[in-house]
């Protein structure tokens, strides 16, 4: 059944890239760690995407939801483990394999790419818990996939309403294209194509036309398969390419290729915007002033609730879903310059609108 964010995880936090060693560990829960009490009876396994740690954007907030719970001592630091997929990511199944088989409770696939490997994974391993962000591992034969959801009760996809923050954010977009001079046209950069970077487009799109329908939004994709999230060279030359035709600022969705977009942005001296986290804080210094805002998706708030759920012993497979009303997306404020209180209140207009029903953000560009 259908389920919605239920909790929420704390703020994220500053990332610290601490590399977590696998342990056998089984004594009694009740450890420590720097003073607080952690759950040594769980173990967790994450298997990120390719981009791997410092992409500044989907993988990192993953790894700062798993950084949360080993901060309130939700599990243990030596109970932890990520893996990092090659280049290709050819090597996924296998990771979350040696992880299965290393006896992690909770294995978390970082993108829905994982979906094929951990449907048919899963079933050899019932007594572990697997979850997808972004997945449609429990679609089943309908997606073309080897098992239905009966068969691999131990799944969960965790998905996101991406269209409704990126609708709140190429509102942004059009209300300060309103403030620069001769700006008639915004940009939209995509990673792969595909129905789910296809639902960042669509309300980034319908959120700029909601301000102003004259605005024009060219539109890029930088490949089509996950190579994609990681080619900033490829981000910044198409990047490049649409500021020339006039975009004076562009949204990505492009993983670790929207660094290409933020060298570009720092080139044409145009603004960007960001995704996943709040990318004006991993931003240099030539850069922050250029990002007006960044589309949040609490990657490491579902992150953050998996494992508590498992280590609770809550845990359930099927769809569970993170949108904007239970605070699974938002937008950043940081850049106070750009992100002004008369912006600020016309996108907690939208939101509410969103939230209502009042206004229908398409899923579909």
């Amino acid at each position: 059944m259908l389920k919605v964010l239920r909790s929420l995880a704390p703020p994220m936090v500053v990332l610290a890239l601490i590399a977590a060693a696998c342990s056998n560990s089984s004594s009694a829960a009740g450890g420590s760690q720097g003073g607080t009490q952690c759950n040594q009876d769980l173990k967790v396994g994450l298997a990120l995407d390719v981009g791997g740690l410092g992409d500044k954007s989907f993988n990192d907030a993953a790894y700062t939801g798993l950084q949360n719970a080993i901060k309130d001592g939700v599990v243990c630091v030596e109970n932890t483990k990520f893996l990092e997929a090659n280049a290709t990511g050819s090597n996924r199944g296998e990771n979350v394999t040696n992880l299965a088989e290393a006896g992690y409770q909770l294995i978390i696939g970082v993108g829905f790419a994982f979906s094929p490997d951990i449907n048919e994974i899963a079933k050899d391993y019932p007594d572990e818990n697997f979850a997808v962000i972004d997945g449609y591992a429990t679609c089943g034969t309908a997606c073309g996939l080897t098992n239905d959801a009966d068969a691999i009760p131990n799944v969960a996809d965790l998905t996101f309403t991406e269209q409704q923050g990126s609708f709140l954010v190429g509102a942004a977009a059009a209300l300060e294209a309103a403030k620069l001079n001769n700006c008639t046209t915004v940009g939209f950069l995509g990673g792969q194509t595909g129905p789910l970077i296809g639902k960042f487009e669509a309300g980034y799109t319908a959120g700029v036309h909601k301000v102003n329908p004259n605005i024009k939004v060219l539109v890029q994709y930088i490949g089509d398969d996950v190579t994609a999230f990681n080619d900033a060279t490829k981000g910044e030359a198409l990047s490049t390419g649409m500021y020339d035709d006039g975009a004076c600022i562009i949204y990505h969705a492009a993983g670790a290729s929207g660094a290409g977009l933020f060298n570009a942005a720092v080139k044409a001296d145009k603004l960007a915007i960001g995704v996943d986290s709040d990318q004006y804080l991993t931003a240099s210094a030539d850069q922050k002033p250029l990002i007006l805002t960044s589309m949040i998706k609490r990657v490491d708030t579902a992150v953050y609730n998996a494992i508590q759920q498992t280590g609770q012993g809550s845990f359930k497979g099927g769809p569970e879903v993170f949108d904007l009303a239970h605070e699974g997306l938002d937008y950043s404020k940081s850049n106070t310059q750009l992100m002004t209180q008369d912006i600020i209140d016309q996108l907690e207009k939208f939101r509410q609108d969103i939230i209502s029903g009042a206004i229908k953000v398409p899923e579909k560009p």
